[in-house]
């Protein structure tokens, strides 16, 4: 009987995490594609309505308004979580008298770690963290796609815009925890097993937006994310890498060629554990200048290099690890 219930669990975390995959690979292009097939048919009144309803509604993925705490709180994401496991830290507190944003590295090839713990209730942020609302923020433009827009607004997913982290550190109160993958879909490309890169020295955008709205920067490291995949890397300069930067420069991400353990698609069953580091004191200035910018980006980059190395071997990495900003 317990050979059969623990078999039963392994499948049922391997479908939770394939349907994860292949919603995060497919479902907004099979969107796109079936709206436009159905304008061809009996049935165009269906997307035609849906275009109008997505003009109407254009700005609510900015304004965070339509979360659905059923769906944060599926029993899917449990067993999403059992599979590798995903395991948040926590290191210091977070006030809900305040708003902060949490840079989250590194980005891995589908920022597996981010989404099981910002995104999905399953790994103890609302107790970890009482009286905070973490909201992941992620490609704008999928937000544009009729129907995956509302599954992607009712898991609390945002868009990463200048908008809406306006409207979500100065009009929704206090207690925001705004989540940004920092490296975005440059930083996938340099993802591989063994090596812990960060895309950060250039990424100042983050530092000025918080220094903007007085909200203090928090650093955040998933350990494990880069040995979920084995990628392909095309060095800089050659046919294969200028592909992947023009196709990333069209639609805003990269085509990462990748293969998981099983499936093809199927990550490998590596732990992954979420650091949340203590929050650095912002102050607020309207118009904050370029040598306070770099000031406090340093002070991030330190923060982050600081809590890479106190962690990293209790998880898992050797001493000799180390970690490398570009």
């Amino acid at each position: 009987m317990t050979d059969a219930k623990t078999q039963r669990k392994e499948f049922l975390e391997a479908i939770s995490v394939l349907q994860w995959i292949l919603t995060f690979l497919f479902l907004g292009v099979t969107c796109i594609i079936l709206m436009v097939a159905l304008m061809f048919t009996s049935l165009w009144l269906l997307p035609t309505l849906s275009f109008i309803w997505l003009v109407i509604d254009w700005q609510t993925p900015e304004r965070d308004s339509r979360r659905k705490q059923f769906v944060r709180r599926w029993k899917v994401w449990e067993h999403f979580r059992d599979y590798f496991p995903i395991k948040l830290v926590k290191t210091a507190e977070l006030s809900p008298n305040k708003n902060y944003i949490l840079g989250c590295h590194p980005h891995g090839i589908m920022s597996i770690g981010a989404f099981g713990c910002f995104s999905a209730d399953c790994c103890g942020f609302p107790e970890a963290f009482p009286g905070m609302r973490a909201s992941l923020a992620i490609l704008a433009g999928l937000f544009r796609i009729p129907f995956f827009r509302e599954y992607l607004m009712g898991g609390g997913l945002v868009p990463v815009s200048k908008s809406c982290l306006v409207h979500l550190l100065s009009k929704k109160g206090t207690g925001n925890a705004v989540v940004i993958v920092i490296g975005g879909a440059a930083e996938s490309l340099a993802s591989r097993p063994g090596e812990q890169t960060v895309l950060l020295k250039q990424r100042k955008g983050f530092v000025r937006m918080a220094l903007e709205f007085g909200a203090d920067l928090v650093p955040v490291y998933s350990f494990g994310e880069t040995e979920l995949f084995h990628q392909i890397v095309f060095a800089e300069g050659t046919l294969g890498r200028r592909l992947q930067d023009l196709f990333k420069r069209i639609v805003g991400f990269a085509p990462c060629l990748f293969v998981g353990e099983r499936w093809a698609v199927l990550p490998y069953r590596t732990p992954i554990t979420t650091v949340v580091g203590s929050p650095i004191s912002m102050p607020q200035r309207a118009t904050p200048t370029e040598e306070e910018v770099d000031h406090y980006h340093q002070l991030y980059m330190d923060a982050l290099s600081q809590l890479f190395h106190d962690h990293k071997v209790r998880c898992g990495l050797s001493e000799s690890h180390k970690l490398c900003f570009i």
